[in-house]
């Protein structure tokens, strides 16, 4: 999505306005504000606010559906729709791309993706959408590569390879003969791949590698549960992970940030988090182990899993990354392993380097900045700052100065927190959150004229353990970290928080853990979906139900909101979410009012 189109409809919806209102490059077509969704979250700042009115509370309860689309694709389904000129482009799990007629569900064409032979796929078949500007749609694969497609015809205008042939394996050999997760069916490995929709600012496709520093990930017998064991392994697994930038023409990289830094990567050795949370660390072996694995950063891992948001007066772009690598299990990775578990400000024209923060130095819990960022104007003690937000796996909002990445505040916490940094244990350790959030990949929604932000998340304790396997006489006993879910209940919480205090206005609990994000609109609505397949409008000042609608599958992606001749249309996507034993689906819901005729 080009940066004129964006700041056209930044300028046009107050609510939505980050700072400025500056035109740079032409778009794919001049499209009427506030009527398409023309990049992953909204606008560059990824507020996710539709100043759409049509549908609103007085008259949601009529909302119907207007058209459905089976995709033929039945599996993990988390993309955001792109509109753009009443056209719908939509990527399908394992990569393959629709065009849609935006108000009939019309396939406009297809594009049917090859992935290469044998690739692990790190991550699942799911794919968070793609990008459409300068006449194309761009794509990032599980198979680690950045595709242009023709986005009036579909056709493939060129297809590079963004990470190399580089692939890692860990296998459960390291596990003991004992350990029921040795004979289990893993899910994933260290293949990389691309989850995140890229993002295209001044000419340039931005988009970064996930599964650099993944473990072992068990697949639970249940097929109605959540993954099972997920485990790290001590050894030399993974690379580190990187975000970069490509020309929209012809695709080669513009410039690479490395997520892992090559000197320094050990940080300070600090025993708490920046926001003044202790943790322990044994620091004085951690500096000893500094001699064994001196090179521990090539393996350092920091997975960039969010789309970023820009700050267009700036030229400014924000993200998240991943858990270093191995996964939970820190002795061969000694030090804070920075960038790691941090938010990272980048130039958006050399990527170079402005600040990060990070949430959780040396992490052990895989507390991936997994959310994405968001960027608004903060009303904070009788001053406006330019500032950016992060749902976090933790259970904080936490707010930061864009420009310097101090921190401001967070928010009182938005899931129940239980030993949080407590360390992992032989006899097991019992955590709330835990590796799966918190808030994990969903986006938020922020109202930014009501400094109001709604944040989909879910409660689900997770139990962390250490093991040492059986070894030969006079060999070192190789250990390894797990994560598995507990037998307690688990649920999902979905939330306001008001901004200026960091409280909470209301929060509503729904009888799954809640994934796949929300949509806030100037109708006074918030759309959210559930595992369980409703999808339900509330009161966004209240939390109040006031519509639903019942999907066969799960509903885990975000919605969106856009207007076709006239009419106002949600949108969503109900696929599921195998890693949560969501049922899996292949369908496209869209919903307006009945027409006047």
């Amino acid at each position: 999505m080009s940066t004129s189109s964006v700041s056209l409809f930044a300028c046009l919806i107050a609510s939505s306005l980050v700072a400025g209102c500056t035109q740079n490059i032409q778009p794919l077509a001049q499209a009427s504000a506030m009527t398409d969704w023309p990049s992953y979250g909204l606008n560059m700042a990824a507020q996710r606010f539709s100043g759409l009115t049509q549908i609103n509370q007085q008259n949601v309860g009529q909302l119907a559906p207007a058209w459905t689309v089976e995709t033929g694709v039945k599996a993990t389904f988390q993309a955001t729709p792109i509109v753009v000129n009443g056209i719908m482009y939509l990527s399908l799990p394992f990569n393959h791309v629709l065009a849609l007629d935006a108000a009939t569900g019309k396939q406009l064409w297809k594009y049917t993706h090859e992935r290469k032979a044998d690739w692990p796929m790190c991550c699942g078949p799911a794919n968070r959408g793609v990008a459409v500007a300068e006449g194309k749609v761009f794509m990032g694969t599980v198979d680690a590569r950045l595709i242009a497609l023709d986005a009036q015809s579909g056709q493939k205008l060129w297809d590079i390879d963004v990470a190399g042939n580089q692939v890692n394996t860990e296998h459960q050999d390291a596990l003991s003969g004992n350990d029921p997760n040795k004979t289990r069916k893993v899910t994933g490995g260290t293949g990389v791949g691309i989850a995140m929709a890229p993002v295209v600012y001044q000419h340039k496709v931005i988009i970064g590698i996930t599964g650099v520093g993944y473990g072992l990930h068990i697949d639970n017998p249940r097929s109605d549960a959540p993954l099972g064991a997920v485990i790290g392994v001590t050894g030399r697994y993974g690379r580190p992970g990187f975000l970069a930038a490509f020309d929209v023409n012809d695709g080669h990289q513009v410039w690479q940030f490395d997520t892992i830094p090559q000197q320094g990567w050990e940080g300070r050795f600090t025993t708490k988090t920046a926001d003044g949370n202790e943790f322990e660390r044994d620091i004085a072996s951690e500096q000893a182990a500094m001699k064994e694995y001196p090179d521990a950063a090539r393996f350092g891992g920091g997975s960039a899993w969010s789309t970023p948001a820009i700050d267009t007066d700036t030229h400014t772009l924000y993200f998240g990354t991943g858990n270093p690598s191995p996964q939970m299990n820190d002795v061969s990775r000694p030090g804070d392993n920075l960038y790691t578990v941090s938010l990272v400000a980048l130039d958006t024209e050399t990527g170079k380097y402005k600040w990060h923060y990070q949430q959780v130095p040396h992490d052990l819990w895989g507390y991936d900045l997994a959310s994405p960022p968001v960027l608004f104007d903060y009303q904070y003690q009788g001053k406006k700052i330019a500032a950016v937000g992060q749902a976090s796996k933790t259970g904080w909002f936490y707010i930061h100065n864009r420009m310097t990445g101090e921190f401001i505040k967070k928010s009182e916490p938005f899931v129940p927190q239980s030993n949080l940094f407590k360390k992992p244990s032989e006899q097991g350790t019992v955590i709330y959150p835990g590796i799966l959030g918190g808030a994990n990949w969903s986006p938020v929604s922020l109202n930014q004229a009501q400094q109001m932000v709604y944040v989909a998340a879910m409660h689900s304790p997770i139990k962390y353990t250490v093991h040492e396997t059986a070894v030969k006489t006079g060999d070192k006993p190789m250990r390894y970290a797990a994560s598995e879910p507990t037998a307690d209940a688990r649920w999902g919480l979905l939330s306001a928080i008001d901004l200026s205090s960091g409280q909470i206005a209301w929060q509503h609990k729904t009888s799954q853990p809640l994934v796949g994000g929300v949509l806030a609109t100037a109708g006074g609505l918030l759309f959210c979906g559930e595992g369980d397949g409703k999808f339900v409008a509330y009161h966004s000042q209240t939390g109040q139900s006031l519509w639903q609608y019942q999907s066969d599958y799960g509903v885990n992606a975000p919605p969106i909101s856009y207007q076709v001749n006239g009419e106002q249309y949600i949108a969503v996507v109900s696929g599921g979410n195998s890693l949560f034993g969501f049922k899996q689906g292949d369908r496209i819901l869209t919903f307006k009012l009945p027409s006047k005729h």
